[in-house]
């Protein structure tokens, strides 16, 4: 089917397990356009094509281009949606730092715990019994947290608007979504194992490093008073490391541990972990842009919205060192929260 001559409705939107997108694709391979002037463009980028939108550069529309006709206007939603995954994108740590994301069908997951971490290997005589690793679910299952914006505007501030614009405040709302995700990643850490000291020391980073073994200490989480802190250890003036920082804005420790900084973390904290073992990714299906209001230009109150929690997988893959001197104090007002 030719993408000029497919039937664009609201419909679309909600087929399960399918984006968008994945439903113009089905009705519209881009495979098909393999050496045309259209090769490269995705199902969404050709009816944008169709219809004469452009939603960036010179020449680009205003939000009522959308709105010329009815089936124009079905494309919208999708607009916000990957104006805001684009948001997410921006300086987005997350797949860098889980093991493993799983999307699901429903709020509550139950993932898997296992003893491998503290099973040891050793030669066994033939008679002996080899030592059993056991797999299972959770006793209780993870719930899903929904974090969400409601949009207070109308079509008519919107619809002069420059598309581009409207692309810049989606993409700093996407970027919220990450600041929310890293806060429920530092919840997931719950409690773990972590070594004290009088002061942030080049020692005492080594000291967390070598605890973590046999893991890899490949990622850092911090606030970003304490990744301050880090970086004025003299070891990390190295001149690899400083190029490194000034040359591309990465935070690499002189450990190789990637520095990942939110304000969720308490002051004077470095955790360390594998982000091969640490933490799993549970996704309840895709961003969620409440596609009817927006069509039917009832942006007043419409919603989006992203379903997802963190479960730690492997405890001793995360360990901790605190250099505050209250630790006693920090905990007991963790426990009264």
């Amino acid at each position: 089917m030719s993408f000029e001559n497919i039937k664009l409705e609201k419909g679309m939107y909600g087929v399960c397990d399918k984006s968008f997108t994945s439903v113009l694709e089905s009705l519209d391979p881009s495979d098909d356009y393999r050496g045309t002037e259209l090769e490269g463009l995705d199902a969404y980028q050709r009816q944008l094509k169709r219809f004469g939108i452009k939603v960036a550069g010179a020449g680009c529309d205003i939000v009522d281009k959308f709105f010329q006709c009815a089936e124009s206007a079905v494309l919208f939603p999708e607009f916000i949606s990957r104006g805001i995954k684009k948001g997410m994108e921006i300086n987005n740590v997350i797949p860098e730092i889980i093991s493993t994301k799983v999307v699901t069908n429903g709020v509550d997951y139950r993932p898997l715990q296992t003893n491998a971490e503290s099973v040891s290997s050793s030669v066994v005589s033939e008679a002996d019994p080899l030592s059993t690793i056991t797999i299972k679910n959770e006793t209780s299952a993870i719930k899903l947290k929904k974090y969400g914006h409601v949009i207070s505007t109308s079509y008519e501030a919107l619809r002069l608007q420059n598309l581009e614009v409207i692309s810049v405040i989606l993409h700093r709302i996407g970027m919220s979504f990450v600041s929310y995700q890293l806060k429920e990643l530092v919840n997931a850490l719950g409690s773990y194992s972590r070594s004290t000291a009088t002061s942030l020391t080049y020692e005492s980073m080594l000291t967390l490093w070598k605890i973590l073994k046999p893991y890899n200490m490949n990622v850092i989480l911090c606030s970003y008073k304490t990744a301050k802190d880090i970086l004025s250890l003299s070891e990390f003036r190295d001149s690899n490391a400083g190029l490194d920082f000034h040359g591309t804005g990465k935070l690499i420790n002189p450990l190789g541990a990637k520095i990942v900084c939110t304000n969720s973390m308490d002051d004077d904290v470095v955790v360390g972990f594998d982000k091969s073992f640490a933490f799993q990714m549970m996704q309840m299906g895709d961003l969620v842009v409440d596609y009817n209001k927006i069509i039917d230009k009832q942006l007043e109150n419409s919603s989006i919205s992203f379903t997802f929690a963190f479960f730690k997988m492997l405890s001793s893959s995360v360990k901790g060192l605190d250099y505050s001197n209250q630790v006693s104090s920090r905990n007991s007002r963790r426990s009264s929260k």
